[in-house]
């Protein structure tokens, strides 16, 4: 069997929390053993609500955070550190606007991880330059402009290229299309998508937007407040979801056509706070079909019975029925909303004409 990328097992964050100037400061546990692979080539997508830890378990696998208890193995071995680790795993972040020097041209942006790491001699780092931005879809005279020159979508492109600068081999996409216009998320996804397919990169690919996640990962993690309760192919935990959460995510997932989505499965009640969280299992106190047994038994990822590679952290995960979606494949569903997306924004520009 195949040695996977990377490796996490039971990893923890924790982040102290002050509770005055006499008081012992309190423990926010934000990872709470969080077990989960990425195999050579392959897209792992992190989803789940704002404040689950989908970030900060991003942060840590690219070395910008450590980890507070657990293992990290990257080719069976604990990853380096510094500057070595920032060679075989980069980052791209939400907000390209913030994470690119203003006062850099492009081009300086680009070469900058490359000259650093001793890949290209000085002198042929503007053909390197010119090879990425060829990669990510843009033009070569771009490298002259500076960041506030260029769009939303050209500047995630430009984090892209100087991502894949220092050729990793594992790349986390930190909400990295999150900040953009929905028709330049698909194009943003379909890049990275084709740029796996030339370089073999792996990707951690964090979002809560389930139509990207769907028509981009191999496998999914879904997180509920540090914990990942389910975990399987993608194409398995979108057509037949098992955990409550689960589902609840994905019948709340706009569709494109009205009436084709999944019957919507209502949350009620507030997400638990990480420093005060309910006996049992974390999610009882929102799940529509928990039971009495819920509040004495915390759950752990386990693999159902009629597939060992879909994981699911629920008493009663065998009991649940799976949620059926109409048949209809990620890319068309992907499609039909950017054209219910671009109808929309044709509307309302002709309304503004119209107005004025």
């Amino acid at each position: 069997m195949t040695q996977p990328l990377l490796t996490l097992r039971a990893l923890t964050r924790d982040f102290p929390i002050s509770a005055g100037a006499f008081r012992k400061p309190r423990i926010l546990r934000a990872l709470d053993g969080i077990d989960l692979t990425i195999n050579a080539g392959e897209t792992v997508a992190l989803v789940g609500e704002s404040g689950c830890g989908k970030s900060t378990l991003g942060r840590i696998v690219a070395g910008l955070l450590p980890a507070s208890g657990g293992a990290i193995l990257f080719d069976g071995k604990p990853p380096a550190r510094g500057k070595a680790r920032a060679r075989q795993i980069q980052i791209i972040l939400q907000d390209p606007f913030g994470s690119l020097n203003p006062k850099m041209t492009v081009g300086e942006l680009i070469a900058e991880p490359a000259l650093l790491h001793d890949l290209v001699p000085r002198g042929e780092a503007h053909r390197r330059v010119a090879e990425l931005l060829q990669l990510v879809g843009l033009p070569e005279g771009v490298a002259a402009r500076y960041p506030h020159a260029l769009s939303g979508g050209q500047r995630q492109r430009v984090a892209i290229a100087r991502a894949l600068a220092t050729e990793p081999r594992l790349i986390v996409c930190d909400e990295a299309v999150s900040a953009l216009d929905v028709s330049v998320q698909a194009q943003i996804a379909n890049l990275l998508q084709d740029i796996q397919r030339r370089t073999g990169v792996s990707l951690l690919f964090i979002s809560h937007g389930l139509s990207l996640v769907e028509h981009i990962s191999d496998r999914v993690a879904v997180m509920y407040l540090g914990r990942i309760v389910e975990e399987g192919p993608a194409e398995r935990l979108f057509t037949a979801p098992r955990h409550p959460y689960t589902q609840a995510l994905i019948s709340a997932t706009p569709e494109p056509v009205p009436g084709a989505g999944a019957p919507r499965i209502p949350l009620t009640g507030e997400v638990p706070s990480p420093l005060s969280l309910p006996s049992g299992c974390r999610f009882r106190s929102r799940c529509p079909v928990a039971r009495p047994a819920c509040s004495g038994t915390d759950p752990m990822l386990a693999p159902l019975s009629t597939a060992h590679d879909h994981r699911i952290a629920c008493l009663f995960a065998e009991e649940i029925a799976p949620l059926v979606r109409p048949d209809v494949d990620p890319p068309e569903r992907l499609m039909r909303a950017l054209a219910l997306y671009r109808r929309a924004a044709d509307l309302q520009k002709t309304s503004q004409e119209t107005s004025s």
